[in-house]
């Protein structure tokens, strides 16, 4: 069912798999700080330092299963000026946001810098981009404790208890996606097309 990639593609990915797991985490503790809850600056996880950030198993998933995770940037709603629904909305919302800003730099760089032939530099961008969506995608399904779920939520009016009553069958619920092919159905038709879109930006970029 998976695909090892090998050591080659490994250090290749690297690059894209860390900057994208540290600055998901980074920018949702950053939204949170924004809004007045300081949780993240207090505890260290206001940082692009990615050893505060990186999952071990959520880090090895991304080169095992072509998704995976960091570790949850700690907030309390409570400390938000406002109303706590839409800030954790925009919170939650902040982390596939900047996975997707990375995406988009990581083509326009692809296109600019296309033509030097530098070492490597291809396939690096190639997996910047396409991470950086698969990070996204993955990130907005709405099932606990994914962003989604919380996006879902704020969207939607009132109080959704049956999405905090989802949270402790969120995990399983994600294996059984992943395993009947849900979850590459997804990415097939999203990843694929939005992927698709940001690689003929590089070549118009570079064509110039």
């Amino acid at each position: 069912m998976f695909n090892l990639p090998s050591l080659y593609d490994i250090a290749l990915m690297l690059p894209a798999i860390i900057l994208g797991l540290t600055f998901h985490e980074f920018a949702h503790g950053w939204a949170a700080d924004k809004l007045g809850d300081r949780t993240a600056r207090v505890m260290g996880r206001l940082t692009i330092n990615p050893v505060a950030h990186v999952d071990p198993i959520g880090f090895l998933l991304l080169f095992i299963a072509g998704f995976g995770w960091a570790k949850p940037v700690p907030v309390n709603p409570y400390n938000f000026r406002g109303e706590i629904k839409q800030g954790m909305l925009l919170v939650s919302l902040a982390g596939p946001a900047t996975n997707m800003l990375l995406a988009v730099a990581s083509a326009v760089v692809y296109g600019a810098f296309y033509r030097l032939h530098w070492p490597y530099f291809t396939e690096i961008m190639q997996y910047m981009i396409q991470i950086n969506i698969v990070l996204a995608i993955f990130n907005l399904i709405p099932v606990p404790p994914l962003d989604g779920s919380k996006i879902l939520a704020g969207l939607l009016p009132g109080r959704q208890e049956w999405l905090e009553q989802l949270e402790r069958y969120g995990p399983i619920l994600l294996i059984v996606m992943l395993f009947t092919g849900v979850i590459g159905y997804i990415f097939s038709f999203l990843v694929t097309p939005i992927s698709k879109a940001l690689f003929a930006l590089a070549r118009l970029i570079a064509a110039w």
